[in-house]
């Protein structure tokens, strides 16, 4: 009898032949890898502003980042950080790609970012100096870097890619959309090659005071690194983190006509909106389920055929019952035989671009056949009662594997990648 072919179709299909990464925990691939696998936190002191009384002073914070790396130094000056992480990480995803862009049909290759509160910095550097010094103080590059899709804008112009692109906000299910986007664009004969990933720089006053107020961030001062706890009975939210992730995607024949390294391939995403509340989650979880829901269903597999689950995770005391929940409700009894982790313990939540830089790292969980650990999980929290894979990373010979994302406003999202057969 014949095995039958995971996702077998006869479709276009998506590849992903490039990475590149800025993260407080690493800032190249390999690095970040054993971060991951190793469970070695970014986490540390907050030093980016004074946090006068603030509960929390802790975050994954990129302190040791040159922009001049990857852009001239005028430039690299004038960017706000996100984008300057963004034009960073598409710069690595290309070159880990070894793709030319310049060799690219023009109307064939695109970029798409997600993100959910970029550009924040140019705005209050704007309004500080309206206040200051009138009009005249806002700064001549305050539009260009402030507005919504400036990240997209900046790498397309750095990158040399002239088809298409768009900046995608849904929160922090931001990340995973704009792969979503991109795969569709791909998939629909809309181009052949797209340069899709997150960026985010939210270490800055305003959201780091929203997020104090909203009690969402863990208050483990003193133990950064093991501030984050996802799924643990003394989990109290999360690692505010900042960074880019981007992904080079390629139609499988231009990909293969090319001779590109496979990491892993693309089969399908989903999204839906639990239309509940403008911050937590639907206690049932129908939002995460749905989205599985039709992410598995567009990638035409069985739900048996899912090894691997890289978690929304947050360590908050409602996300992680109503994910698991959500879990358990979609597979069955095949919950229990399938492997979950977070990997925010040591990335820090990147809040729009968590789902980029979690697809990286199921991509490089297929590509190494290892699943990533759940770094500080100890002891499992009430109604959290699957394998969140505790103590260390496990080599395991994934097939499939699943990225979910969570955002304000109910938004999800689900990706499903797999090994690419030879």
């Amino acid at each position: 009898m014949a095995t039958r072919e995971i996702g077998d179709s006869h479709r276009r299909r998506i590849v992903i032949t490039g990475m590149g990464v800025i993260t407080a925990p690493a800032q190249r691939l390999r690095p970040f890898w054993d971060s991951i696998r190793h469970g070695i936190s970014g986490g540390k002191p907050m030093t980016r502003f004074a946090v006068g009384d603030a509960p929390t002073t802790i975050a994954a914070q990129i302190t040791d980042f040159d922009a001049r790396e990857f852009m001239d130094a005028k430039m690299a000056r004038r960017l706000d950080y996100s984008h300057r992480y963004s034009v960073a990480a598409a710069r690595l995803a290309q070159q880990d790609a070894r793709i030319e862009f310049a060799k690219v049909d023009a109307d064939r290759v695109g970029i798409v970012e997600g993100t959910s509160a970029s550009s924040n910095e140019a705005a209050a550097k704007a309004d500080e100096g309206y206040f200051k010094r009138g009009y005249k103080g806002v700064g001549a590059f305050a539009l260009i870097n402030g507005y919504s899709g400036a990240g997209s804008g900046e790498i397309a112009k750095e990158l040399g890619i002239r088809g298409h692109s768009i900046t995608l906000s849904s929160s922090s299910a931001s990340g995973n959309d704009a792969l979503g986007y991109a795969v569709s664009m791909i998939r629909h004969e809309d181009l052949d090659v797209m340069v899709a990933g997150g960026a985010e720089a939210p270490i800055a006053p305003g959201i780091w005071g929203a997020l104090c107020l909203s009690q969402v961030l863990s208050r483990r001062n003193n133990t950064p690194q093991s501030a984050m706890r996802p799924f643990d009975k003394t989990r109290d939210g999360i690692l505010l983190g900042e960074g880019a992730a981007f992904l080079v995607l390629e139609e499988l024949s231009y990909a293969l006509s090319r001779g590109a390294r496979i990491y892993a391939e693309i089969l399908g995403h989903g999204r839906s909106c639990e239309a509940y509340h403008p911050v937590a989650p639907h206690p049932d979880g129908p939002g995460y389920f749905r989205a599985i829901q039709k992410a598995v269903r567009q990638a035409q597999i069985d739900p048996e055929d899912v090894d691997y689950i890289n978690a929304h995770g947050t360590a908050t005391d409602a996300n992680d019952v109503v994910e698991t929940k959500a879990i358990k409700r979609f597979f069955g009894s095949h919950a229990y035989r399938l492997a979950v982790s977070s990997t925010k313990p040591v990335t820090g939540h990147l809040l729009g671009a968590a789902g980029a830089l979690e697809t990286v790292v199921c991509a490089l969980a297929i590509h190494h056949q290892e699943i990533p650990l759940t770094l500080n999980h100890d002891e499992p929290g009430e109604g959290c009662d699957l394998d969140y894979v505790r103590g260390r990373s496990r080599p395991y010979p994934i097939r499939v594997a699943l990225n979910l994302s969570s955002g304000f406003g109910g938004k999800n999202s689900c990706l499903v990648l797999r090994r690419y057969p030879s």
